[in-house]
Order: C-alpha cells, then sequence, then structure tokens
C-alpha cells in the first residue's frame, strides 16, 4: 500500500482531516521505516505516544496507531502524557527502538489557516468544509521531511512486556466482569472500582 492511500485511510480512521492525525501518520511511518519493521498485526511493536489528554492535538495518536497498527485494544500503544507530539517505536523482536518527534516548523502556517481559525473558535473539525481540512493537510503532507519531524538514532533499547492478566471476575454489586487487577475489596466484597467508593486511578 501507498503512503497516499495510507494517509486516505487514517484520515478515513479518524474521521476528519486535521494537521495532527496527518503529522502522526507522516511520524509513525518515519518510525517504521528507520526500524525496517512492518506494521504491527499482533503485538510486535509497542508505540509510546508522548501526548496528553484533553487539547486539540489528540489526533496525533490516531495517525501514529493507524499507521503503525500498535492499537489500545491490542494493549501496544499508549500515553507517556507530556504534552508533546512525539513517539517512541519499539520493535521487540530486534530489541531497538527510535523517537521521532514533530517539529512546529509550520505552526504559524497552521495557524493561519481557516481550518484553525474556526477550530479556535468552537467549531468541531468535522463540521468544516473539506477544502479547508484539506488545506492543513496538505501543508504537513506536501512538506519536506526535516520541515516535519526529527528521526533520533536507533538505539538498542528492549521492551520489557508486562504479564497479560486473562483472569476476570464478576462485580459483587453490579454484577459487570472485570479484569482481575482492577478489582478492589469494599466490605469484605470483590467488587470493581466503581462500586467500591475508590478514587479512579491514572
Amino acid at each position: 500500500m501507498d503512503d497516499t492511500t495510507i494517509l486516505a485511510d487514517a484520515l478515513a480512521f479518524h474521521g476528519h482531516r486535521c494537521w495532527a492525525s496527518t503529522a502522526g501518520v507522516r511520524l509513525g511511518l518515519a518510525a517504521m521505516r528507520a526500524l525496517g519493521a512492518s506494521r504491527a498485526g499482533a503485538k510486535q511493536l509497542h508505540a509510546v505516544v508522548e501526548i496528553g489528554d484533553h487539547h486539540g492535538g489528540m489526533c496525533f495518536g490516531d495517525g501514529i496507531q493507524f499507521t503503525t497498527g500498535c492499537t489500545f485494544g491490542k494493549g501496544n500503544i499508549e500515553k507517556s502524557r507530556e504534552g508533546k507530539f512525539a513517539v517512541t517505536l519499539f520493535d521487540k523482536a530486534s530489541g531497538r527502538a527510535v523517537r521521532v518527534a514533530y517539529r512546529p516548523t509550520l505552526q504559524a502556517q497552521i495557524g493561519a489557516t481557516a481550518f484553525m481559525r474556526k477550530r479556535a473558535a468552537g467549531v468541531p473539525a468535522s463540521q468544516i468544509p473539506d477544502e479547508e481540512q484539506m488545506e492543513v493537510v496538505r501543508l504537513v503532507w506536501d512538506a519536506p521531511a526535516e520541515a516535519v519531524m526529527t528521526v533520533g538514532p536507533v538505539e538498542p533499547r528492549a521492551w520489557s512486556e508486562p504479564e497479560e492478566v486473562v483472569r476476570f471476575a464478576v462485580c459483587a454489586r453490579c454484577g459487570e466482569l472485570v479484569a482481575e487487577p482492577y478489582l478492589r475489596v469494599a466490605e469484605g466484597a470483590s467488587v470493581c472500582i466503581a462500586c467500591s467508593g475508590y478514587p479512579q486511578q491514572g
């Protein structure tokens, strides 16, 4: 599959066209090429994405997720919650990793687009005309690689895989299925976090 098709499919998966998801696609592709890796069909890759939560650039994570095949469902992608547009991709088989970071070279141009002006005014991305969405996509997609990203060195870095828990139990209060590590004991009963009254972590 060529890169343009990957971009189109990633944007369709994401649900709208924007600069951050496009950047995620470019950086994800660059990370895989640096490692000589293929898209993860299983869990052979692991991505650590530095975006955080509740900001307008989280779309970056969908670009990484779609491109690398690292997904939250497989448990081989996670956020480090630093609020930055970078990804470290681990190749478990070779014990190597590479960090690729977005460069802010284009942000003045991106910020001046009709798309970004409307986003700043609170207009949802999906309600902005397609051509205005595509303007920011093209700015990031068509720019030279050195204007969009910094590809770090490929370094030896083993990934320590946490145990995959396949044990579940039924909450004694609500009757819903819970993965065992998330059970809490309240008044002598094994319950889910919501029924325990304990604060949610993370």
